[in-house]
């Protein structure tokens, strides 16, 4: 190589190692929107929502919670209300209340706003609580069968139940260990389309003719401890709320410039004025105590 071919290609080297500037992208600030994290479940429980405001994208702040909301889900003919918590700013819990499947709710909000004539600012989003199978038979824990070799022996969750003859029905998954929610993001939440199931006996003798066993959830065998308690809850959620989960995980990321491009629908309306979801589900679980094979 030319000597002064070599000066050129170090001097380009220097050049850009010089350009250490952080490139700031100007992002147009719009009016904040309401952030809604709302469910109603067919369990009888305290259902939770939870409403905030949205900030910019280089925001660092504490994100600003809502207070002073007025929350209710109703069916058209029975009201649910979501009371104000005294310790936890934003979230808003029903008194014990259970949905029922096949129903279609209305969740209504309305947020202090003094520019609006009755001091609130309103919102809206309805969403039908699917079925579901009636119970949740069993779970086994049992080694994962791989033909490739692995260096430590993965264990699964397997559930055993009667599915319904429903291609639409959506699986989420949460796992409890010990009663600690091992799912709590929606970034580990596995979601199953039920279609190639529907009207089995899941991991039954029928089915395993024409389909492999089928895990809900795996764990390195050497992280797990005999006597823990695993609890597995199958939520039946609507195919568009699927469509939600996808769309905040595909969206995930720090640089605006990377990843890929994605619109993340909601359900809540007025459209353009507020971002989340507002989800029902109707749940099956069970539970079984994870006993070592190999000890005495």
């Amino acid at each position: 190589m030319k000597t002064w071919h070599k000066i050129l290609i170090i001097s380009a080297v220097v050049a850009f190692s010089a350009c250490t500037e952080d490139i700031v992208i100007d992002l147009e600030e719009g009016e904040p929107m309401l952030g809604v994290e709302a469910s109603f479940t067919d369990e009888l429980k305290h259902h939770e929502a939870i409403l905030s405001y949205t900030a910019d994208f280089y925001n660092r702040d504490e994100i600003e919670m809502v207070e002073g909301a007025r929350v209710f889900v109703t069916d058209g003919v029975d009201t649910v209300v979501y009371h104000e918590s005294a310790t936890q700013k934003g979230h808003y819990l029903t008194d014990l209340a259970a949905g029922r499947r096949n129903t279609l709710y209305t969740l209504h909000i309305a947020v202090p706003d003094e520019a609006e004539a009755d001091g609130f600012r309103h919102y809206a989003a309805e969403s039908l609580l699917p079925d579901n199978a009636s119970s949740l038979d069993s779970i086994v824990i049992a080694p994962f069968e791989s033909p490739m070799p692995m260096r430590d022996t993965m264990m699964c969750l397997y559930p055993y139940f009667q599915s319904l003859d429903d291609v639409s029905i959506v699986y989420m998954v949460d796992v409890f260990r010990n009663d600690t929610l091992l799912t709590d993001t929606l970034s580990e939440k596995l979601v199953i389309p039920m279609a190639g199931y529907a009207g089995y006996y899941v991991n039954g003798e029928e089915f395993l003719q024409t389909n492999m066993l089928f895990p809900i959830a795996y764990y390195r065998k050497s992280r797990m401890v005999a006597g823990d308690r695993y609890r597995a809850c199958l939520s039946s959620i609507t195919a568009d709320y699927m469509m939600y989960v996808y769309g905040i995980r595909f969206s995930n990321g720090s640089n605006p410039m990377m990843g890929a491009p994605t619109n993340v629908p909601t359900n809540i309306q007025p459209a353009g004025k507020a971002v989340g979801w507002f989800g029902t589900a109707a749940v099956i679980s069970a539970e079984v105590e994870y006993r070592d094979a190999e000890e005495p």
